[in-house]
């Protein structure tokens, strides 16, 4: 019996991997992460299978879940949105596990900044302008950040991509212009990315918090801070440079 941890992507069902749509069509029990997983997605696993909504439960009740499905001998698909190595609570789900003495795998997935970055398409790592991405968030009444992973230190190293945090907006402006970035700077935000309510605001530091309270966006978005946003004139790529050096074609 194994648990496997798949990324269900963002959204969209098609964006799932291979590997992860075969795991889900033939495992007999699902655990499901809350409202966020899309029905079409769901509708992939087999008749008769154990589909568990964790949005209600606790730690304990979801680790009950999958030992109780071990000691049955039934492999478990166990979605997270987006991809398990961010923002999952994959680390806790583990440590248990292993407590167990239960298998598990992780099976990655398209993850939420990428499919943002893919709405607006746009590089995040564009040649001379950032070559740096930071994927970071703010600290809630939950959850408080590490020291020195504040907005204000991470501020102006390359292209910021802030998960959790839409709520918080007023909060991500200040830091940010405390860590010394302009109010001119570039802001996107996309929320929902590739599902049918996919929205886009796009701003500057100084506008784009009365931007989203005019769009309503509150939750499931990514905001993407840096000049690469409006990057026009810049160095192009080493990669397909008439100057490279080539191998002979035949």
């Amino acid at each position: 019996m194994t648990v496997y941890f798949i990324g269900a992507g963002p959204g969209a069902a098609d964006l799932i991997t291979v590997r992860g749509q075969r795991l889900l069509q033939r495992c007999p029990v699902c655990l499901y992460a809350g409202s966020i997983m899309p029905e079409d997605l769901l509708a992939l696993c087999p008749p008769g299978t154990r589909v568990v909504d964790t949005g209600p439960l606790n730690l304990d009740q979801i680790i009950d879940e999958l030992a109780a499905a071990d000691a049955a001998g039934h492999d478990v698909a166990r979605l997270h949105s987006g991809d398990p190595s961010l923002y999952s609570a994959l680390a806790e789900q583990c440590r248990r596990l292993d407590a167990l003495g239960i298998d598990y795998q992780v099976v990655p997935g398209v993850p939420a900044f990428a499919a943002a970055a893919a709405v607006l398409g746009r590089e995040l790592t564009v040649p001379g302008v950032a070559q740096t991405v930071t994927l970071s968030r703010v600290a809630t009444l939950s959850t408080a950040m590490p020291d020195g992973e504040d907005l204000s230190a991470l501020a102006g190293h390359g292209t910021l991509a802030l998960h959790l945090a839409a709520a918080q907006i007023d909060t991500v402006v200040a830091e940010l212009r405390a860590g010394g970035l302009p109010g001119d700077t570039p802001v996107a935000v996309v929320a929902y990315a590739s599902w049918p309510t996919e929205t886009v605001v796009r701003g500057t530091l100084d506008d784009i918090a009365a931007a989203l309270r005019v769009a309503g966006i509150t939750k499931t978005a990514v905001i993407f801070v840096g000049a690469v946003l409006a990057a026009q004139e810049f160095t192009e790529s080493y990669l397909y440079s008439s100057g490279r050096r080539r191998g002979t074609q035949h």
